[in-house]
């Protein structure tokens, strides 16, 4: 049976990291091709005594979503024996799955170029090519604040804790005019969202100076209190709070690395 550890850090990988394979589709123009013409369902699963733990990617001819749980004829589908080896697979550790339509060659052989892909998230990835810069800066803060929200509704105490006494607030961090996510809060309840939350002032806005001046801190080379002194970052509204979203982003890199 997965531990409460497990079944989080499997909540974060299934509802904010697959998701942002979107980004992939829409921004590497390789990629983009290279599934411009599929349709197809592929599934990922844990097994576990508590029930089943997956998501299944679906593709349909350049348009992709994430479908929570387990679909029914999926195209291939990527089994566990449990949710810890998902988990390792998705954090890059070995972990062989056993695999269903492997005989489907190659959608296989496109399956993987996606999942190499997302390996652009690895703290350990550092590109040197600009537009790949650019990409890993996008994907970790479109994931990051998808997990913050994540991590709320899955249920951690802390977190729970710090929304719970909140009024509706938001939490905006933007890099430049292409690259921007939110995380919004209220009374206990929590949404991100990408781009720029136009409804409301942010509570707290961190302006990060340029892909260049995210990247240290998408590196973990620096926090954000360097960051800061560094003149890489800059924080409108409260630190304190500021400080209490960096140290819940720091909290979820632990979990799923």
């Amino acid at each position: 049976m997965a531990t409460e550890r497990e079944l989080m850090a499997a909540r974060i990988f299934l509802r904010a990291v697959l998701p942002v394979i979107k980004v992939l589709l829409e921004d590497e123009p390789k990629m983009k091709r290279r599934f411009a013409g599929v349709t197809a369902k592929i599934q990922f699963k844990a097994r576990d005594k508590d029930g089943d733990v997956g998501a299944c990617l679906v593709f349909d001819k350049g348009a992709f979503s994430v479908e929570q749980g387990i679909c029914e004829n999926p195209d291939i589908s990527f089994v566990f024996r449990s949710v810890g080896r998902m988990n390792a697979m998705f954090a890059g550790k070995p972990a062989v799955p056993f695999i269903k339509g492997i005989w489907r060659l190659p959608l296989l052989a496109k399956v993987f170029s996606i999942l190499l892909g997302l390996m652009i998230l690895m703290p350990n990835a550092r590109p040197k090519d600009p537009a790949k810069r650019r990409l890993k800066v996008k994907m970790t803060f479109y994931m990051i604040t998808t997990a913050l929200s994540q991590y709320n509704k899955g249920g951690d105490p802390e977190m729970a804790a710090w929304t719970k006494k909140q009024p509706e607030r938001v939490y905006q961090i933007s890099v430049d005019e292409g690259i921007a996510a939110y995380l919004r809060v209220k009374a206990g309840k929590s949404q991100a969202g990408r781009g720029v939350y136009t409804r409301r002032r942010p509570f707290v806005h961190m302006r990060f100076n340029g892909v260049e001046g995210a990247m240290p801190i998408v590196l973990n080379d620096v926090d954000m209190v360097t960051a800061v002194k560094n003149g890489y970052l800059q924080v409108e509204g409260s630190p304190e709070y500021g400080g209490n979203v960096g140290d819940f982003m720091v909290k979820i890199q632990d979990l799923i690395t």
